[in-house]
C-alpha cells in the first residue's frame, strides 16, 4: 500500500518547499500530493520566506514523476508551462485502499460544498491553510493545513496517509490531528 505525501500553498516559499520535501525524504513517502497554491503569493498574502517562483518550479520538476497536482486559486495557465507535471485541474480521485480520495483546492469543494461521494470516501483539501480531520455523514473531511502560511495559531503543517490513518504533522514531526479511516 503507498504512503501518500500531502502539502498545500506553498505559495512560492523556496525555504518552506525545501523543508518540506526533506521531511517527505525522511518519510519515505511514494507520492507527493499537492493541493495547490504552488507558486505564488497572492494578493492577500505577504511575500513568503525565500519567495522564488521559477526555483520553486525547478526544485518541483526535480519531483515530477512522483507528484499528483490539483490546481489553487493562486494558480494560472502560465504555472503549467513551467511546472513538468498536469497541475490544472480542478481535482483528482485517487483510489486507496478501497475508498476514494477526492483531492482539491478548497475554493470549489470543501467541506461546507461536498463533491458526491460515497459513504467512506475522502475529500482532502487545501486553500484554507488550517489543519481539519474529521467525519462528516460518513466522509472523510481533511485539511493538512498550510507549509508556508498557517492561520487561526497553527504550526507550519503536511499530512501523511499510511495504512488508513491519516495524520497532519507539523514541520517538527509532532502529530497535530489525526484520523483513521477504519473508523
Amino acid at each position: 500500500m503507498s504512503k501518500l505525501f500531502f502539502i498545500s500553498d506553498i505559495h512560492g516559499s523556496l525555504y518552506y518547499l525545501k523543508k518540506v520535501l526533506e521531511i517527505y525524504e525522511s518519510e519515505k513517502a511514494d507520492y507527493i500530493i499537492i493541493l495547490g497554491d504552488e507558486l505564488y503569493h497572492g494578493a492577500r498574502n505577504p511575500l513568503p520566506k525565500d519567495y522564488n517562483p521559477k526555483e520553486v518550479a525547478e526544485l518541483l520538476n526535480t519531483y515530477k514523476n512522483k507528484i499528483i497536482a490539483v490546481r489553487g486559486n493562486c494558480d494560472s495557465e502560465v504555472d503549467e508551462m513551467v511546472l513538468e507535471y498536469p497541475m490544472m485541474a480542478p481535482y483528482s480521485i485517487v483510489l486507496y485502499n478501497g475508498r476514494r480520495l477526492f483531492l482539491t483546492h478548497g475554493h470549489i469543494y470543501d467541506r461546507d460544498k461536498l463533491p458526491n461521494l460515497s459513504s467512506g470516501d475522502a475529500i482532502i483539501y487545501g486553500h484554507i491553510h488550517v489543519p481539519l480531520a474529521e467525519k462528516q455523514n460518513n466522509i472523510f473531511v481533511i485539511n493538512p493545513g498550510s507549509i508556508t502560511f498557517p492561520k487561526e495559531g497553527n504550526p507550519n503543517s503536511y499530512g501523511i496517509l499510511e495504512n488508513n490513518i491519516f495524520k497532519i504533522k507539523g514541520l517538527e514531526g509532532n502529530v497535530i490531528k489525526e484520523i483513521s479511516f477504519s473508523e
